[in-house]
């Protein structure tokens, strides 16, 4: 009984948007709702024939209006709204950006779909199809049908490569064994496009610079038997010489201060310099020529290929140093079959200054503002080296909670310096279009917590970033250097210690130091793929060797220091895997398993507090506070969190699933739910339940909810709205409160309901 009225309603809704969407057309014009596609022919396997009823879909022109349902609600808010009286304001935004004209079967060109349709049939090897049309009417809706008999499809016999005794020839006969022209497959002209294509790259790789893919015809000989047909490759008769030769490097000229302007003129006096195989052009000297000896992998006589000129102009542009790059290849003038190579660079703006200023919030209830101030110089010894000095000063205010007026200060600096190489006692080669680089970094931070404690953070690191093409990247820094050291605590924090001793890991001092290593793989810019992965793993190894040299072990009280600070040592890893699946041009099902775990020997008993992992809040499980979840089954208290939540552990487990789509203009929806946790490795007396056991499946923090994503191009604002579902810290059975989900309850609300704003997607 409890589904009629539901049933009743979308009915209404149905016939409503029905007849409105048709009653605004005027005398004469129909509403297009689709065309359909009939495949007849028992020739062919079922399969073939749903595979063909697929594809001419795709084809057919003009596409109707959305469908949602069986409804057309774009359409309905484009009728529904009128034809507002000014070209702007939120009525004509509403009827264009979000509503739709209708489509009219006027614009149907029955005959253009089916030579569109005949013309894709043939191209599939389909070379007998015979094809029908027409349309049917009912009311002041149309549509089209459209009935195809494809007849047997043609497969290829064999596949012919030039026999004649010219080095292009032999050359391009010499790649048949790659060819994607294969015995027994069915005709195909995308295949045969894209054989062309492969023979012209093969062939640019063994120094035929001039030719091209439009100098090659594949021939088709449809008489050779019965639905099958020979494929003839050959090079054009009109193919000129030029095309016809393999060409070598001779001289290559740079011009690292070139201008793009209309009436900038190169001038050569005085400005010559010879620097191995190179010839650069620049009166002002503005680069160290050794830069061009690492980017450039053309070489003098060497024979020309694709793979070195894209290389080089990659690495040109990857130095992060030019605003443009052009390169430009001329047959030289003193010698046959050669190349003159020219590289016009145009460099960025040596020194630039950068302000920002920031306002951002947490799940904490946290809101604050920063100002961030860079400084860099893009060319700092003339070796397109990059220097970096940043200043920033930040101020957090906690607006709501237990406890307010525990603000946190933040002040800070750091340099880095970039070089484009790897500076390192042994040689090294890369053959990748990035170039590898050496950076060194140094900061400082002062932060305050009002009423509470301040730290002195300092870090250093010196280390590689190199990546081996545009999918897989890797940073080791061969070292990393933390230290903490408290500078002002209050009696009110110790107070609190006394009642919570895990407060005092946060002003403990601690020294960390060891090698990082982190490896990144991702094929997200791959958009045209259905399925696309992100992966980042990474490892931190601290006092290991020192540790070992001195023989520390924290468990018999040999513990050491440095400083008269005890160094940290321990190892840990962390991973982070990330799948994206399109389901359609609108939408998408976006996951995220994150693991990591720490563990400490030597001279530590437990991870210091920086290197310990955390979870919840905005980029986390949205439906709690930052740092709240954990660990294990415990839960902090009140008292234990009067400040700010700081729960943590030293394993993690996080699981992330977010269904996205495009609702209309900037707006986009999703819906999510988050699952993880936090453990302890050895137990803790005043956390009980937080050490991890076989049991770390039932203890699991489950949160949902909903949001809005709004893409400005230049920024994406997040909204989300979320709440638990599952609260680890209950007694076991009763940790689903799947039953006690009350939105219309104040209350309730208040306890659960957790409200996250952010920039740019969680994962």
């Amino acid at each position: 009984m409890k589904a009629k009225p539901l049933f009743y309603t979308l009915l209404l809704l149905f016939l409503a948007s029905s007849c409105s969407n048709t009653k605004y057309l005027a005398d004469g014009e129909l509403l297009y709702i689709g065309g359909k596609i009939k495949v007849e022919d028992t020739a062919i396997s079922s399969k073939e024939r749903k595979n063909l009823k697929k594809e001419f879909k795709a084809l057919l022109r003009p596409l109707p209006n959305k469908k949602i349902l069986g409804l057309r609600p774009k359409l309905y808010i484009y009728n529904l709204v009128g034809q507002p009286k000014r070209e702007k304001g939120f009525r004509y935004w509403l009827r264009n950006k979000v509503g739709e004209p209708p489509v009219l079967f006027s614009k149907v060109a029955l005959e253009y779909n089916q030579s569109v349709l005949q013309n894709h049939a043939e191209n599939k090897g389909y070379f007998n199809t015979k094809i029908a049309s027409d349309s049917t009417r009912k009311g002041k809706r149309a549509s089209a049908e459209y009935i195809i008999k494809p007849g047997s499809n043609y497969k290829i016999k064999q596949v012919l490569f030039p026999t004649d005794s010219s080095e292009l020839g032999k050359k391009i006969a010499g790649t048949g064994d790659k060819s994607f022209l294969k015995i027994g497959e069915s005709y195909d002209l995308d295949m045969i496009k894209a054989e062309r294509i492969r023979i012209d790259s093969y062939l640019k790789e063994q120094g035929y610079f001039y030719f091209s893919a439009d100098y090659l015809k594949i021939q088709v000989d449809s008489t050779v038997g019965k639905y099958q047909v020979d494929l003839i490759v050959k090079v054009k008769n009109e193919t000129p010489e030029l095309a016809r030769k393999v060409y070598k490097i001779n001289d290559i000229i740079i011009y690292p201060n070139y201008s793009l302007t209309a009436d900038a003129k190169i001038k050569t006096s005085d400005s010559i310099q010879k620097y191995h195989d190179f010839t650069i052009i620049d009166s002002a000297n503005t680069f160290n020529p050794r830069i061009f000896d690492r980017t450039l992998y053309f070489k003098k006589n060497d024979v020309y290929n694709r793979t070195n000129h894209n290389l080089s102009l990659n690495r040109l542009v990857n130095l992060g140093t030019f605003k443009f790059v052009k390169n430009q290849f001329k047959v030289a003038d003193t010698l046959e079959n050669y190349l003159d190579a020219y590289y016009y660079l145009t460099p960025l703006t040596r020194k630039s200054i950068r302000l920002e200023v920031l306002a951002k919030t947490n799940s904490a209830n946290y809101t604050g503002t920063e100002l961030n101030v860079n400084w860099s110089n893009r060319n700092t010894f003339k070796g397109a080296e990059l220097l970096s000095i940043s200043a920033f000063g930040g101020l957090e205010v906690q607006m709501a909670g237990q406890n307010k007026g525990f603000n946190v200060y933040r002040v800070g600096t750091e340099a880095s310096l970039i070089w484009p190489r790897i500076i390192a006692p042994i040689k090294t080669h890369s053959s990748s279009g990035y170039v590898p680089k050496t950076k060194v970094t140094l900061g400082y931070e002062y932060q305050n917590r009002s009423q509470l404690y301040s730290l002195n953070s300092f870090k250093s690191s010196f280390g590689y970033l190199w990546k081996e093409n545009i999918r897989k990247e890797h940073q080791l820094n061969v070292t990393e250097i933390s230290f903490v050291s408290p500078a002002h605590v209050s009696n009110l924090y110790y107070q609190k210690i006394d009642s919570n001793p895990s407060l005092a890991k946060v002003i403990e001092k601690q020294l960390i130091f060891g090698p990082t290593y982190s490896y990144t793989y991702t094929n997200t810019m791959e958009i045209a793929k259905k399925n696309t992965i992100y992966f980042k793993g990474g490892f931190d190894l601290a006092g290991t060797l020192t540790g070992l040299a001195t023989g520390a072990n924290v468990k018999k009280g040999d513990t050491v220091t440095v400083f008269k600070v005890p160094f940290s040592q321990f190892a840990k890893m962390e991973t982070e895997f990330r799948h994206y699946l399109k389901l359609g041009d609108r939408a998408q099902l976006a996951s995220r398993f994150l693991v990591g775990a720490g563990y400490t020997y030597g001279n530590s008993s437990e991870l210091p507090f920086i290197k310990q992992f955390f979870i919840g809040g905005t980029n986390s499980i949205r439906a709690f506070r930052a740092r709240s979840i954990g660990p294990g089954s415990f839960k902090p208290t009140v008292e234990t969190n009067a400040f700010l939540p700081d729960q943590s552990g030293d394993l993690k487990l996080e699981f992330n699933t977010e269904y996205r789509a495009k609702l209309f203009s900037i707006v986009h929806g999703a819906l999510f739910i988050d699952a993880g946790n936090i453990w302890l490795v050895n137990p803790e007396v005043n956390k009980p339940g937080s050490q991890f056991s076989s049991k770390f499946l039932h203890e699991l923090a489950v949160g949902t909810g909903a949001g809005l994503r709004f893409d400005f191009s230049f920024l994406i604002l997040r909204t989300d709205f979320a709440f638990p579902i599952r609260k680890p810290y209950l007694p076991d059975g009763q940790r689903w409160v799947l039953n006690q989900i009350n939105l219309g309850n104040g209350p309730w609300r208040s306890e659960n309901l957790v409200f996250n704003l952010a920039i740019g997607y969680p994962f």
